[in-house]
């Protein structure tokens, strides 16, 4: 089987999932890894990471996989805002809808991402009722991914 990893990572997380697909699957059936270009459609399988920003992946991911043809698809993604496993599936359930309606979703994966310490320099600026549990959030999330998530995201990828 030949496969693909295709991501987009704004703080490093993603890419870190990305890389563990590879360690995982081994180099040997990997055509492409790397940012949304077209060598990956050569694949069979991709698999296609990305961060979360507004509740679903960035542009680059968005056109990619609207353009992916007869394809199967991985989705794996990280989200600053974590610990659901139902936030995960709606992140999850958005991404989807930019799949060409020829390809199949073989699987996914979503775990809590860390985010950039401006997002807690942010979070202090606010109303110390309402940022409370978004400074918790922020701290939980500075761990992951974590040696859990990889684990979790391994069990995915060879189920």
């Amino acid at each position: 089987m030949k496969y693909a990893v295709v991501y987009s990572s704004r703080t490093g997380n993603t890419r870190s999932l990305a890389e563990r697909i590879v360690q995982v699957l081994g180099k040997d059936g990997c055509i492409y890894e790397g940012c949304a270009d077209e060598r990956a459609y050569e694949a069979d399988t991709i698999y296609v990471g990305f961060w979360t920003g507004m509740g679903t992946c960035d542009e680059s991911i968005s056109a990619f996989l609207s353009k992916a043809v007869d394809k199967d698809i991985f989705l794996f993604g990280t989200a600053g805002f974590g610990g659901s496993q139902e936030y995960f599936s709606k992140i999850l359930g958005n991404v989807k809808k930019n799949m060409n309606p020829t390809c199949r979703l073989t699987g996914s994966f979503m775990c809590q991402g860390r985010m950039p310490a401006s997002v807690r320099e942010k979070y202090l600026r606010m109303d110390p009722a309402k940022s409370g549990p978004m400074i918790e959030n922020f701290d939980r999330a500075l761990s992951h991914p974590d040696g859990n998530d990889f684990k979790n995201l391994e069990k995915a990828v060879l189920s």
